[in-house]
């Protein structure tokens, strides 16, 4: 975008006012990316925060070519920042694990096209914040990012099966508050 392109030059070239558009524009995208992994709004303001310092420092190392995506290289920047973040703050316990097989069952695969039509994307969204901090990160680095597992687990720091396992009980999770507000819903 040659908007873009003109505002990253007068970023590199250290012009201020060039700073606080690049801001006013991308913050809230970043913040909802943000807000994904971390849903303490201050949390994530936080970090995000931390990620503009880092993109105004680190601007003049974009490089500015036609296929090259300014706000997909922020958002690894946000998406690196905030794993971080969950890594410090989680130290030795990320990832949720139960040793009662029936705590988490399987929910069967919906029909296609069946779909929960009395459940909103704000709904939705709210769970998937609820959701405890290790199957929230892998739902959003496999479903949101579109990571692959072999990626996700080396970003965590974790197997393959883990990354995996972490998604199933993700959805697992979902599908269940989702039946279960849509069943509300159906009842009121």
């Amino acid at each position: 975008m040659a908007q873009d392109d003109d505002l990253i030059r007068q970023c590199i070239k250290g012009q201020t006012e060039a700073f606080g558009k690049l801001y006013d524009r991308y913050a809230p995208i970043l913040l909802s990316v943000c807000m994904r992994y971390l849903p303490v709004r201050v949390e994530a303001e936080d970090i995000l925060q931390e990620c503009f310092i880092r993109i105004f420092e680190k601007i003049g190392e974009f490089k500015l070519r036609p296929e090259a995506s300014f706000e997909g290289w922020m958002k690894r920047i946000v998406v690196n920042k905030a794993l971080n973040h969950i890594r410090d703050k989680n130290r030795n316990h990320l990832f949720v694990e139960s040793s009662d097989p029936g705590m988490w069952p399987d929910m069967p695969e919906d029909e296609p096209g069946s779909g929960f039509p009395n459940v909103t994307a704000d709904e939705v969204h709210q769970m998937i914040q609820k959701l405890p901090d290790g199957y929230r990160t892998v739902f959003n680095l496999y479903v949101m990012e579109e990571y692959g597992h072999k990626e996700i687990a080396a970003m965590l720091g974790c197997s393959e099966n883990t990354s995996k396992t972490q998604l199933l009980k993700a959805r697992n999770m979902l599908k269940k508050k989702i039946v279960e507000l849509q069943n509300t819903k159906e009842h009121v």
